[in-house]
């Protein structure tokens, strides 16, 4: 191998919670040319420090992941390895987790339901310094707007989905509980619900979670 750009192989981590679908993404990589898997994690809070000690040039992150999510995980590895590319494979094609994954550096955003060729091609865009963003999410993204949620809404409206009370939300937040009950009320106003659960529901089905 020479000294070349082009011939220069792409090292690729594979972040993915479910085992068989992660192995079946490196075996099927691993098969395109000029691609290497050279690792693989299945909780968010893990990809920063194997990106970093593997030294990748691409991460191939699912969003919903233990322990942190990839859109998060993705803000992480832009503060702490700018240099690796972030390409988001889901199967949740919500344009509000396209508008927050470019907000998070992230520079390619697919579906998991396209061809392995396509997300081999994806990559090697996204090496040459194009934004690969899938077709139909992007118009879907830019014909929804974006989040009405401020951070702190969406934070606290986050740790409510698992039915926590305001007195839990408070102290897992450090807030007080009036502060709470104030951004749960703003969240819940901007989504035009009747309570925190459904406002906690359309939020995660428009991607703003």
């Amino acid at each position: 191998m020479t000294g070349s750009t082009t011939d220069r192989v792409t090292r690729v981590l594979i972040a993915e919670d479910q085992v068989m679908m992660r192995e079946a993404l490196a075996l099927l990589l691993d098969q395109e040319e000029g691609l290497a898997v050279v690792g693989q994690v299945g909780r968010g809070d893990e990809l920063v420090e194997a990106a970093l000690s593997l030294q990748v040039d691409v991460a191939l992150v699912d969003i919903e992941m233990p322990g942190l999510s990839g859109l998060d995980a993705a803000a992480a590895l832009r503060q702490h390895a700018p240099q690796c590319a972030v390409v988001i494979v889901t199967t949740f094609g919500r344009p509000g987790y396209l508008r927050r994954a470019l907000d998070a550096g992230v520079r390619g955003f697919v579906v998991k339901d396209g061809p392995i060729e396509s997300l081999a091609e994806a990559i090697r865009r996204v090496v040459a310094g194009e934004l690969v963003v899938d077709h139909a999410l992007a118009v879907d993204a830019l014909s929804a707007g974006p989040s009405p949620l401020t951070e702190r809404e969406r934070e606290v409206l986050t740790v409510a989905t698992d039915g926590s009370t305001v007195a839990d939300i408070a102290a897992r937040l450090h807030l007080s509980e009036q502060t709470v009950r104030n951004y749960l009320s703003g969240a819940i106003g901007k989504t035009g619900t009747r309570n925190r659960i459904e406002a906690a529901a359309q939020a995660r089905e428009r991607g703003w979670l």
